[in-house]
């Protein structure tokens, strides 16, 4: 199996906390949180046997509900900056953690795109086959379009879908460790196919006793889930961020190779160091900007609108007035 499908990232032991350099909850509060988890996951467990029978919007309810639920008992505080569009969508994320799964179900209860492996994870594969994951089986390429179909059949059926593009977990931290071939535009396709908008969403933790960015929620190397867990939860105070940028706007005739380097450029633009998220963000709408994405060669050039970011949810230092070319990802 080449690399191509399965992507790596460049983390490893080195790029989690040691011990002693993260502020940690105490004993008693770290066995209430994991109390508080499997009691929440219990939970879960009979709302999947629910989920099914629930019209869209009440199911969109409970799993939001459920997402945040388990947010607080863990002690993670939920930070969302920027608006969903209220019609379907295809929301692309970075991946840093198993906790992304929560973290978009609280903010936009779609249905998510996950490997197969996830679908027999105790309690979670339970949960998240109930909620209409669609499962991709990296064994096998050739059913890749296929998967690319049913995505694009969701998001025709008025659904969100969800996808990590990166393909695989990486600190979130050091621009070295990013997976090479960064984001894989399969499933980009079926946003051209369906006339879907994509949402480009930034994913980043951080200590909210330090202020700076965490790696402890990281799902890298060999490590396994529990150990994981364990060290999530043994965080003093940890926030999960979410960053949405605006929505691009696809024509037919986009490709989904440009189409996926604008997404991932939006994603690592978004700020998210805590003296970047300092001001307020405006509640007027941010002026529309196109950006022009290479065609297919059999059709002209493609222009989506991109909103930039308003004055007040820039960057210290960065351009506040005056056009502004989006960059592409190599």
């Amino acid at each position: 199996m080449t690399t191509l499908w399965r992507p790596i990232s460049g983390c490893g032991p080195e790029c989690l906390p040691g011990p002693g350099e993260a502020p940690t909850a105490s004993a008693v509060r770290q066995l209430g949180r994991a109390a508080g988890l499997l009691g929440m996951l219990g939970l879960g467990v009979g709302l999947a046997a629910v989920l099914p029978i629930l019209p869209t919007r009440e199911r969109q309810a409970a799993l939001r509900g459920w997402a945040r639920a388990t947010a607080r008992v863990c002690g993670v505080r939920l930070d969302v900056r920027g608006r969903l569009p209220r019609r379907r969508a295809l929301l692309v994320a970075n991946h840093v953690s198993w906790w992304d799964v929560l973290a978009l179900l609280a903010v936009a209860p779609a249905r998510l795109v996950a490997k197969r492996e996830i679908r027999r994870w105790p309690l979670v594969g339970l949960l998240a086959h109930a909620a209409g994951t669609v499962f991709v089986d990296r064994s096998r390429p050739r059913e890749l379009p296929a998967t690319v179909g049913r995505v694009a059949a969701a998001l025709l059926s008025g659904r969100s879908v969800a996808v990590f593009p990166e393909g695989t977990t990486w600190c979130g931290a050091a621009t070295r460790c990013r997976p090479p071939t960064g984001f894989r535009p399969a499933m980009f396709q079926a946003a051209i196919d369906a006339g879907a908008p994509v949402v480009p969403l930034r994913i980043g933790y951080r200590c909210g006793v330090t202020g700076a960015t965490s790696t402890a929620p990281a799902f890298v190397g060999d490590e396994n889930l529990v150990r994981s867990v364990r060290r999530m939860l043994a965080v003093r105070r940890l926030t999960v961020c979410v960053d949405i940028a605006a929505a691009l706007h696809p024509g037919r005739s986009a490709d989904r190779r440009a189409l996926a380097r604008v997404a991932e450029s939006a994603v690592h633009l978004v700020p998210s160091s805590p003296a970047a998220r300092t001001a307020p963000v405006t509640t007027e709408p941010a002026p529309e900007q196109p950006v022009r994405v290479p065609a297919r060669p059999d059709a002209g050039p493609v222009v989506l609108p991109v909103a930039t970011r308003s004055p007040a949810a820039t960057s210290p230092g960065s351009p506040s007035t005056g056009e502004r070319e989006l960059p592409l990802a190599a």
